[in-house]
C-alpha cells in the first residue's frame, strides 16, 4: 500500500516556460521526485521526458518527432543551456534535473512501497543497474527489469509484464528517439504509473560508461565530455543539434518567438 498523499513531501508547482516551443518544467530533481510520488497515486499513466537541447531542437525541427513526443506530459530540463534559457525568462527556481542524477535520486528516495521497472540497456547493464540500486538502498523495490534489445514481436509480452506488476515508476532507457517512440506507441496500453524517458542514465548508474566530472557538469560541459569519450558516435550528433539549437534561438529570437507557446502545446498533468 502506498503512503498516503498527506504523508509525502510537499510539492512546489511552477508553470512551465517555453523554449523553442517546448514547455519545460521549472523544477529540481528533489521537487520533481516528490511530484512524481504524488502523481503515482493517480489511476492514469503519466509520461516524463528528461529533456536536453537535442530533444528541444528536434521538436522544433522535425514535425514527426514533435508528434511522437506529443504524448509527453512533462518535459523536465536535463541540460544546463536549457536552465540558462529558463533563468533568462526569470525562472529562478529552475534547476537542472540531469538524467542520470535524477534517476538515481528518484529511485533511491522512492523505496518500498513504491515499485520500479527498468527497460533498456544491454543484459549486462540492466543486471548491474538492478544490483547497484539494491546495494545503495536495500529498501528499493525493483519488480522487473528487461534489456532494451528486444524484438518488436516481444513488445506485447513486455507490456503484459508491466501491467501485471503494476509499477509506479517505469524507467525507459532506449536512447532518443527510440524511447520517445516506445512511449508514444505504448502509453495508452499502460493503465497507471509514471513512464520516464531517461536515455544515458542506465549506462551511467550501472557504471558501464563514465560520467562527466562535477566541475564540467556545473559549467554546462557534459556534452563536451561525452563527445570526447565517444567521438565517432557523438561528434556528428552534437555538432548538428547544438548548432541548430543556437541557430533556432537566434532565428526565433529575431521574430520574438523564442519563448513563445506553440499553437498546440502537449498535454499537461497537475
Amino acid at each position: 500500500m502506498h503512503p498516503s498523499a498527506e504523508s509525502l513531501p510537499p510539492v512546489e508547482v511552477h508553470p512551465p516556460r517555453h523554449v523553442l516551443g517546448t514547455p519545460l518544467e521549472c523544477t529540481s530533481s528533489a521537487n520533481f521526485t516528490a511530484r512524481a510520488q504524488h502523481l503515482s497515486h493517480k489511476v492514469q499513466t503519466v509520461a516524463v521526458d528528461l529533456t536536453n537541447t537535442q530533444i528541444v531542437t528536434l521538436r522544433r525541427h522535425d514535425p514527426k518527432f514533435r508528434e511522437i513526443t506529443g504524448r509527453m506530459d512533462f518535459f523536465v530540463p536535463d541540460s544546463s543551456p536549457l536552465i540558462w534559457c529558463l533563468r533568462w525568462q526569470g525562472a529562478k527556481e529552475a534547476e537542472r534535473a540531469y538524467g542520470p542524477a535524477f534517476m538515481r535520486h528518484c529511485v533511491l528516495h522512492s523505496p518500498a512501497p513504491f515499485k520500479h521497472y527498468f527497460l533498456g540497456g544491454s543484459e549486462q547493464c540492466i543486471q548491474q543497474l538492478v544490483r547497484t540500486f539494491r546495494e545503495l538502498n536495500p529498501a528499493v523495490q525493483i519488480v522487473g527489469a528487461r534489456s532494451g534489445y528486444f524484438k518488436l514481436t516481444q513488445e506485447s509480452e513486455i507490456l503484459a509484464e508491466i501491467n501485471r506488476l503494476s509499477p509506479d515508476f517505469i524507467w525507459v532507457g532506449l536512447g532518443t528517439p527510440k524511447q520517445q517512440d516506445w512511449i508514444h506507441r505504448n502509453k495508452e496500453m499502460i493503465p497507471r504509473g509514471l513512464v520516464f524517458a531517461v536515455g544515458f542514465a542506465f549506462d551511467v548508474n550501472a557504471g558501464m560508461k563514465p560520467d562527466a566530472p562535477p566541475w564540467m557538469q556545473r559549467l554546462g560541459l557534459t556534452w563536451l565530455y561525452r563527445m570526447c569519450s565517444e567521438p565517432r558516435r557523438l561528434v556528428p550528433r552534437y555538432l548538428k543539434w547544438n548548432s541548430l539549437f543556437v541557430w533556432y534561438l537566434i532565428w526565433d529570437g529575431m521574430r520574438g518567438r523564442v519563448w513563445a507557446r506553440p499553437d498546440a502545446a502537449p498535454p499537461t498533468t497537475t
